[in-house]
């Protein structure tokens, strides 16, 4: 049988398909085109599995699958990290079909009868289906043949794999961690600090930690080493900042008033103005609010430093919960301070809502856009469903109703009161220089959400990917915000929170809606057969949620932040994918017990490596940030605090055409990198200019040299022809012809009674250079004047000939010409090496000349 192509455009969906076998009389299952496709291979061999990576092994395999929110059919398998969808055409793997395994909040065994006609009922097999919920906003639904185990094989392998019996067990152990390591996170935290304090040019060390020597401060804070052991506090990092003139006794008499211990400690301080953002749990002020402590009174009051006029800077309290949950917690020994208790304080309280509201909205949230997405998970487009009246089709009542459940999700509420709060925080510290001290119940989530979103506000340095990554392991990591409990992941035991477990009953007690929306009766889902879902106490999306507020900060000020919505989207699926260890466990402590830094690899290495493989060009780099326009706090009004939907999360599996990059950002992007390669282009051609430049230099001074040589040649030229007409006119004066024939040779002809007083003195127009020979370079001609003898008689022969013929003996042998200095030097013919100067301006007698 043909395998048939790959849809590009979605078939009817299941329901339509079922409806159709109904009126085709077969009612069954069977019929459904997918179930027609037969598989290329049955078994997918491990040597062709080259999109896993590294120690993921496959735990279990489904062949004839349907991911029915696209409609493919293919295979599916669980391995030890994620589940895994494979196209049956094409072989690759789908996206929406593909999840990690800590991503899944819940996965169920839903089973649908096909309604048909009376006779066709038994006849008619469910419909077995597998839904499973993801933490980033995904439904996935999967159909299976009938009478077949695959499903009961798939399901027995999530209930394995999500659920290991140890935190060991989980991939981030498995995996190789050496590609991906990275420093301490304690150094790091330790350079956080120094950085705040202003003792940027210090450097922290595994040293320095082991001998506690990183107790630096300032003129206002110093940085302790009171929970080195976490004895204090199990769920505050081994340092901390407090005040200067709070010691270390006082902090920890301080740390009794406050729940789990969680005392005021500063979280950042304005450089300038000394004004600082503290962190805290609850006060514990008890059922009548009327415990006080005045460690603690004395600790929040150290946080006020004097101002430049000596007056006494502001203090707010800022109280992340409703007034009447703060009261609540009154009954359980929490509560909330009273400004008549702490000098010129004032409270404000925040109003947002606890984890369960968030948990529930973000439910509402996801079954939102599954509905009213493109690609629904009942496989039917949103535009299709009831006749078009969920959306469009021109019912305008519709799509009113529509917008009004996206309200009553009360996800964007929650996301703005986030955002107001930390607006108005960073306006207390940056506009009126006061001190503020954030806390909620605990002080590990709202407080979490206020402090560092209000930091990123005030300081730009944590709007760039170094600071960034500072800001999430210093107010998140390491004051303890419990990841394992809020994003559901195993955790360690008697760690004093809530331990990691699946409920067998829904996270939300209203989000828990069939994948089938019913449809003119076609479907009756069947009670469930089985669900499983995390920890539904403790789970949470607060950190998605802050990292939604985020987004809508690089919404409004696109020029403020280095790095972009997609680097958000890639962080959040990294730490939800539980692949590195950075965010397993609850706090700093238990990490360390478990070694996590060294076991398994380093999220952020892992990112930084991702956007060094392209430059500057990737997408995780923002394309329109410019860091000099804002170089300063970024205060929003009230006004502009207006939150949407994020698109390239919330809509990026319901709705992916809508969820891509805007237009404007990718021809930004584009523009950038001609714009680079042009830069680059530049560069090689300037460069080749100035090797040019630099060999035409070279070429000129070897020009320059050349001219120099060449005019020493010619000097040297015209003297040796100068010497050369002497030494003629000299050879002459003695007596000696010098003939010079056609073909360069030279005759020299010697009287006799020369010959007789000289010898020895052979000369001839044949003469080998090797026994001395004279060259007169005139017009290629060359004269050659050999002596015969040997070096020692030749010289004394020469000697001989000027005494003989030397015009210039007087009669008692000496010279009548000493300027001339020529017999004297021993030169091998008269004049040789004469003065030619003298002798040219010497005037010889005319009779000098006349025989006797």
């Amino acid at each position: 049988m043909d395998i048939p192509k790959h849809r590009t455009t979605r078939a009817t969906s299941l329901r339509d398909a079922t409806e159709s076998s109904k009126m085709e009389g077969t009612g069954s299952w069977d019929a459904l085109e997918w179930t027609k496709i037969d598989p290329i291979n049955r078994y997918v061999s491990n040597a062709n599995l080259d999109f896993l990576l590294d120690a993921e092994q496959v735990v279990a395999e489904g062949h004839g699958v349907v991911l029915v929110n696209t409609d493919d059919a293919g295979t599916l398998m669980v391995t030890n990290f994620r589940l895994l969808f494979l196209s049956e055409g094409t072989r690759k793997v789908i996206a929406l079909g593909t999840i990690p395994l800590a991503t899944i909040e819940k996965y169920n065994k839903i089973v649908v009868k096909v309604q048909s006609n009376a006779r066709q009922l038994d006849k008619t097999p469910p419909q077995r289906l597998l839904q499973v919920l993801g933490k980033d906003m995904r439904i996935i639904v999967f159909g299976f043949r009938p009478r077949t185990k695959q499903r009961r094989v798939i399901f027995d392998a999530l209930l394995r794999c999500i659920k290991p019996a140890r935190l060991w067990d989980l991939y981030a152990f498995a995996s190789e961690p050496s590609k991906f390591m990275s420093s301490s996170p304690q150094v790091r935290l330790l350079d956080e600090y120094f950085r705040l304090l202003g003792k940027g040019s210090c450097r922290a060390s595994m040293n320095m930690i082991e001998s506690r020597s990183f107790t630096l401060s300032n003129d206002l804070l110093r940085i302790s080493s009171v929970n080195s052991s976490h004895k204090m506090c199990q769920t505050y990092p081994f340092a901390l900042v407090v005040p200067k003139i709070i010691s270390d006794d006082e902090v920890l008499q301080a740390s009794n008033f406050r729940a789990r211990g969680r005392l005021p400690v500063v979280s950042w301080c304005h450089p300038g103005t000394g004004a600082v953002l503290a962190r805290s749990s609850q006060p514990l002020v008890g059922l009548m609010m009327n415990m006080r402590s005045n460690m603690d009174e004395k600790l929040v009051a150290a946080l006020c430093s004097k101002l430049d006029d000596g007056s006494r800077r502001k203090l707010y309290i800022a109280d992340a919960r409703p007034r009447k949950n703060a009261l609540a917690n009154g009954a359980m020994g929490g509560g909330s301070e009273s400004s008549s208790n702490y000098f010129q304080s004032e409270i404000v309280f925040l109003g947002i809502d606890n984890i369960h509201a968030m948990r529930d909205s973000y439910a509402r949230l996801r079954e939102y856009v599954d509905t009213h997405g493109r690609a629904s998970s009942d496989g039917m487009s949103s535009f299709l469903r009831h006749g078009g009246s969920t959306w469009g089709g021109g019912n305008l009542s519709s799509m009113s109703t529509s917008v009004s459940t996206l309200g009553d999700s009360g996800w964007l509420l929650h996301v703005q009161n986030v955002l107001a709060g930390s607006a108005w925080i960073a306006a207390r510290v940056a506009m009126e220089m006061a001190s503020v001290l954030v806390h909620c119940s605990d002080g590990w989530d709202r407080t979490s959400q206020l402090v560092s979103l209000a930091n990123l506000l005030l300081d730009p340095y944590y709007r760039t990917f170094k600071g960034f990554q500072a800001l999430v392991e210093k107010d998140w990591l390491a004051f303890g915000h419990p990841f394992s409990d809020r994003v559901g992941m195993p955790s360690l035991p008697g760690n004093g929170n809530m331990p990691f477990e699946l409920s067998r009953q829904s996270s939300t007690g209203n989000s828990s809606s069939s994948p089938m929306r019913q449809s003119s009766g076609a479907f009756t889902p069947q009670p469930q057969a089985s669900s499983h879902s995390h920890n539904s106490n403790n789970y949470s999306p607060i950190f998605l949620q802050w990292v939604d507020c985020i987004s809508q900060l690089l919404r409004m000020y696109p020029f403020a932040f280095e790095f972009s919505a997609a680097f958000l989207v890639d962080f959040l699926d990294c730490m939800l994918s539980c692949r590195f260890g950075n965010f397993l466990c609850n706090c700093e402590k238990e990490r360390l017990q478990c070694n996590v830094f060294e076991a398994c690899g380093c999220l952020w290495a892992y990112l930084a490596d991702l956007r060094t493989s392209e430059g500057g060009f990737h997408v995780h780099y923002n394309p329109f940030y410019e860091p000099l326009k804002h170089n300063g706090p970024l205060l929003p009004p009230a006004a502009a605090l207006a939150p949407t939907l994020w698109p390239q999360f919330h809509l990026r599996w319901a709705c992916p055409e809508e969820a891509k990059p805007g237009e404007i950002e990718e021809q930004c992007r584009k523009i950038i990198m001609k714009n680079s390669e042009m830069q680059k282009a530049k560069e090689v051609a300037e460069r080749k200019a100035r090797e040019i430049s630099n060999a035409m230099e070279a070429l000129n001074a070897e020009l320059r040299m050349e001219k120099q040589r060449n005019s020493s040649a010619m000097n040297i030229a015209k003297r040796t022809n100068k010497e050369n007409t002497a030494i003629k006119r000299a050879v002459q004066s003695i007596g000696c012809k010098i003939h010079f024939s056609a073909s360069g040779d030279c005759i020299v002809d010697i009287e006799s009674n020369l010959l007789k007083a000289a010898p020895n003195c052979l000369h001839s127009s044949h003469g080998k250079e090797s026994d001395g020979t004279l060259h007169d370079n005139k017009k290629d001609m060359s004269v050659s004047v050999t002596v015969t003898a040997d070096n020692n008689d030749q010289i004394s022969s020469i000697g001989r000939v000027c005494e003989t013929l030397c015009p210039f003996r007087s009669a008692d042998g000496g010279c009548r010409w000493p300027s001339g200095g020529c017999a004297q030097l021993g030169s091998q013919f008269v004049g040789m090496k004469a003065n030619f100067d003298a002798f040219d301006q010497l005037s010889i007698n005319d009779s000098y000349f006349k025989s006797e």
